[in-house]
Parts: structure tokens; C-alpha cells; sequence
């Protein structure tokens, strides 16, 4: 099975892919193409020995009392039987057939094969040599010449071989020289490819570590000096981020200036009416305590969105658990609650501390409300980019449409309780706002088990 890093696109691995076919290919021809000419040039360096010989022969041969007499020729090995060099003068007979008329000793009592359509050859080339390969007395492989003459008015074929064994040898000790000169070479070039990408690709991969750094607070824009082709994305990329800061500040400025717009008149409402008690003033009393509540809850989001969007912030989990552990069991100490936490010292939120606390202190204050007694908070790294937060009671816990229910903005599913039923909506909201989320369910002790996804920053 094909790993997901591999079956996603990748640049690097086209342009490697691309070069190295590219380099393989052309590697291969040209060794095919050396190869070939090595052969060719040694070949015809063989045929030119043997067209010599049918020279001497030609130049010698003499025709005494009706018969064909070769000359004394001094070519040692063409003297001792079965040494690989022959010669043989020959003459077509009726159908085409060869017949030696003379030989020389290396052939003893054997006779040099030739190709059947040796006269339509010579038709097609008069007077020119035709060379071919054959199989020698003993089986050898043989390069060998045939060229027809007159001699003294009496038609004869010239014919000259030699054991091609030597040239074999040659061509493939050629061969094989050649493919590991070009291995290496390919190796090399393969080497020199995946350097070249990776090198000329390094800007890529800065531009993106840089981006990363943006994106989680670590630096305000890109700094980097980028090559020519890349510099314009860079730019783009700074004025985008210079974009989105304008806008989510001017977001948040409107929406700050609309909440404190609104609390003045509300305070106003309030004031009025604890001055003339009764059963309206009472109305407008807690209509307006709902009003100031929603007031803050949206401007605190609209604020939690901002910050997510700006600059990023690392905040410890310990530090932030310790505190508010510390404060609500002294809030519930007549209770008796008990607050069992736990987080490593290195987990880090990646956000505002004033967020941790709200998302945290909503969590376990509401979990002190309804336990029995027993309360536990875990916060653990649940990957290279996320933290865990869970927090546990003994209490009677929700069912599943309760919990459903639980998250929605405002909703409260016991009026007996204190506050305002906006702690697990804003729990969900802030941890959406970071891109996590809030899932409810049964806890082991018997209770409600909250659990929150929150970006993780790095220690």
C-alpha cells in the first residue's frame, strides 16, 4: 500500500522524477550508440585484413593448363591447419552452388560456407567485396569476405575469413566497460539531480517555515530575502497578512465600541430602575442584568476571534490549572469539593492566557456545581499540535439529548443552579474560535465528562 505522502503531489519528486528520466534515457542511448560504433569501427578494421588477403590472392593467382593456380602467400596461420585465418578460390556451379577450386591448408578438407544468394549479392554490387559472418571447420564464429573476379578470362570467387573471436571479446569487454562507466555516471547524475532540486528548492521550503512562524504568532510577517521568482509571492503574502490584521482590528474596534456604546444606556436602565421599585422595575432589573451578560459574552467572543487571528500567544497549562484549582476550591470549600488535577509541565496552550482561564475556570466551576464531592482535571498533548483538556465530576451527569442541549447559547438546564447557562456555550465557542472543540459525555466517576481540543503551542 501506497503510503499518503507518497500518492499526494509532490514538486520536488516531479522535477527529480522528470531529470533522472531524462538523464537515464539519454545515458542508455548513448552507451547503446558507443557500443554499436565501437563494433562497426572494429568490424570494418577486420574486413579491411581480409579484403588485404583477397588483394594478394586476386594479384597472384594464375591460371596454368586451364587451371586455376593460387599464389605462394607467406601468412603463417593461413598455413597451419585449423588456425582460425582461411582463403579459398572458388566458382559458381550450375544452380548457384559454390565449389572451392583452391584452398588453403588451415581449411584442410573443409570448404568456407557462403551465404545461398551469394550471386544475387554480387549481381547487386558488381565488383565490390560482400562480407558475412559464418561458422568456421572447428565451429568458431568467422567474419569472412567474398569478392568475385576473372582471372584470365575464367569467372572465380575470392574468398577470406577469420575467426571473429578476438572482436567479440573486444566488443563486449567494450560493453561492459561502457555500462559501468555510465552506471557511475548515472549515479552521479541522479546525486547531482536531487541536490540541484533541494537546493533550488530551499526558498520553497524557507517561504513555508515562514508562513508556519506567521501563522502561529512567532513573527509579524516575512523577513526573508527570497530569490527574484519568489519574492513577489512573499510580498503578496506580507500584504495579505497586513490585510487580514487591518480588518480583524477594525472588527474588533467595531465591535468593542458597539458593547460599551450599549452599556452605558444599560446601566442607566438599571440605575432607574433600582430607583422606583416595583413589579415593572423588577422586569427591566433582570431584562437588563440578560442584556449586560449577552453584551459581554459577544464581546468577549468577538475578542477571543480577533486574538486567533492576530498574533499568536503560548500560555502554560500548569500554571493557569494550578490558579484556578487553587481559587474555586476556596469558592466550594464548603462543599467539600475535591479538585484532582494533572498536566505536564511542558504543555503549552497556544492562545491567550485570559482565554485558558475562561475555557478552563467555565469547565471546572461548572463541574463543582454539580458533583457530589470529587472532581478531576487531565491535560495532556494529544499531538504535535493539539492539547486535551478533560475535566470530570461525580454528579448526576446529562443524558444525550441533555448534553446536546447543554452547549446551546443560553440554555440552562436547572434554573436552581447559579449563573447565567452561558459556561458551556462559551466553552464551544472560544474553543472554535482556536479551531478546536467541546464534546460531552460520561465520566468514569459517574458524572458529566467534558472534553476540549485547543491548539498546542510548542514548549
Amino acid at each position: 500500500m501506497i503510503p499518503e505522502a507518497l500518492r499526494r503531489p509532490s514538486l520536488a519528486r516531479r522535477l527529480v522524477l522528470l531529470a533522472v528520466g531524462w538523464s537515464l534515457a539519454a545515458l542508455v542511448v548513448s552507451a547503446v550508440v558507443l557500443a554499436l560504433l565501437f563494433q562497426q569501427a572494429a568490424l570494418r578494421r577486420f574486413d579491411q585484413s581480409l579484403n588485404e588477403l583477397i588483394d594478394n590472392l586476386t594479384t597472384g593467382t594464375t591460371v596454368e593448363n586451364g587451371e586455376v593456380v593460387a599464389p605462394a602467400l607467406t601468412d603463417e596461420r593461413a598455413l597451419r591447419a585449423y588456425s582460425g585465418r582461411y582463403w579459398e578460390i572458388a566458382e559458381f556451379r550450375p544452380g548457384g552452388k559454390v565449389a572451392a577450386l583452391v584452398r588453403s591448408r588451415s581449411l584442410w578438407d573443409s570448404e568456407l560456407h557462403t551465404p545461398r544468394d551469394l550471386a544475387s549479392k554480387f549481381a547487386a554490387r558488381p565488383g565490390k567485396p560482400f562480407a558475412y559472418s559464418a561458422r568456421g571447420p572447428l565451429g568458431e564464429p568467422l567474419r569472412a569476405a567474398a569478392r568475385p573476379a576473372t582471372i584470365y578470362g575464367h569467372p572465380v570467387i575470392f574468398l577470406a575469413a577469420e575467426d571473429r573471436s578476438p572482436i567479440d571479446r573486444d566488443v563486449r569487454g567494450f560493453i561492459a566497460a561502457t555500462a559501468a562507466a555510465f552506471l557511475l555516471l548515472g549515479l552521479g547524475l541522479i546525486a547531482a539531480v536531487v541536490i540541484q532540486v533541494r537546493v533550488g528548492l530551499r526558498p520553497l521550503f524557507e517561504l513555508q517555515r515562514e508562513v508556519a512562524a506567521v501563522r502561529r504568532g512567532k513573527a509579524e510577517r516575512l523577513a526573508h530575502v527570497y530569490p527574484s521568482e519568489v519574492m513577489p509571492l512573499a510580498d503578496e503574502l506580507n500584504a495579505l497578512v497586513a490585510h487580514n490584521q487591518e480588518v480583524v482590528e477594525r472588527q474588533r474596534t467595531h465591535v468593542g465600541n458597539l458593547a460599551h456604546a450599549l452599556k452605558t444606556p444599560i446601566s442607566v436602565m438599571i440605575t432607574e430602575a433600582d430607583q422606583r421599585p416595583g413589579p415593572l422595575a423588577e422586569v427591566v432589573t433582570r431584562q437588563a442584568a440578560v442584556m449586560r451578560q449577552q453584551v459581554d459574552h459577544h464581546l468577549r467572543r468577538a475578542r477571543a476571534a480577533a486574538r486567533t487571528q492576530g498574533q499568536g500567544e503560548r500560555t502554560s497549562v500548569v500554571e493557569v490549572l494550578d490558579e484556578l484549582v487553587r481559587t474555586l476550591e476556596r469558592i466550594f470549600r464548603d462543599k467539600g469539593v475535591a479538585i484532582d488535577w494533572d498536566a505536564p509541565d511542558d504543555l503549552y496552550f497556544q492562545g491567550e492566557r485570559q482565554d485558558l482561564l475562561e475555557i478552563a475556570g467555565n469547565g471546572i466551576e461548572n463541574a463543582c456545581k454539580w458533583c457530589r464531592g470529587k472532581v478531576r482535571v487531565r491535560a495532556e498533548a494529544a499531538g504535535p499540535e493539539r492539547l486535551r483538556l478533560t475535566i470530570e465530576d461525580d454528579g448526576p451527569g446529562l443524558t444525550q439529548e441533555q448534553r446536546e442541549a447543554a452547549i446551546q447559547r443560553g440554555a440552562r438546564l436547572d434554573e436552581s443552579a447559579p449563573g447565567s447557562g452561558l459556561g458551556l456555550n462559551i466553552i464551544d465557542e472560544l474553543a472554535r474560535a482556536y479551531g478546536g472543540a467541546l464534546t460531552l459525555g460520561e465520566s468514569g466517576l459517574g458524572g458529566l465528562r467534558l472534553q476540549v481540543d485547543l491548539p498546542r503551542a510548542e514548549a
